[in-house]
């Protein structure tokens, strides 16, 4: 509870730059773009990523964006918009997640839309959000976890400095069902 209480007192930055992206804060306004990013990229989305099991309207997607925000000002999940400086596209989402203040622990997701996927942008943003966690949240442990199938997130958590602690046999069901492998990747401090 303590330490709960201590990270609602954190003045946490809402904006993080890298040399291509500046990655803000979700919320309220950002669910249009986000649903335009989710429209282009759903059907490369919806074998990994629990959430995409159907398309979210406009609406749904804002409402989302909005607890998201609710989220973070609970300190429950610290998420970020990925905007590309050269023309302000959203390029993604990711942040920290499943979050144990008291080791302090964080897991970090993240997608990227098709049309930026394979530029590096999964991996800078990644990036920013290891150091952001390490320098200004004094993170201890951080995880990624993935399915074991889906090779290009596994790429960005070894490009990261992660290590591969273990692949959990059947550990998850992927959307259509089936049960699937688990990575987790981890890196201390």
């Amino acid at each position: 509870m303590a330490e709960l209480l201590q990270a609602l007192l954190l003045d946490i930055p809402e904006v993080l730059e890298t040399k291509r992206l500046t990655l803000r804060a979700v919320g309220t306004g950002h669910g249009a773009e986000s649903n335009a990013a989710m429209a282009e990229s759903f059907e490369q989305l919806k074998p990994w990523m629990p959430w995409a099991k159907q398309m979210q309207s406009p609406e749904q997607s804002e409402a989302n964006a909005r607890e998201t925000r609710a989220k973070w000002l609970a300190r429950e999940a610290l998420d970020f918009a990925w905007f590309r400086k050269d023309d302000g596209l959203l390029v993604g989402r990711g942040g920290l997640h499943t979050i144990e203040w008291d080791i302090p622990k964080f897991e970090i997701g993240y997608w990227v839309r098709t049309s930026c996927a394979r530029q590096g942008y999964a991996t800078e943003g990644t990036q920013a959000l290891v150091d952001f966690a390490r320098d200004v949240l004094g993170a201890r442990r951080l995880e990624i976890g993935s399915d074991a199938r889906n090779m290009p997130s596994r790429r960005v958590a070894e490009k990261c400095g992660f290590t591969l602690e273990g692949i959990l046999r059947q550990a998850r069901r992927d959307n259509a069902g089936q049960l699937a492998d688990a990575c987790v990747y981890a890196k201390t401090f």
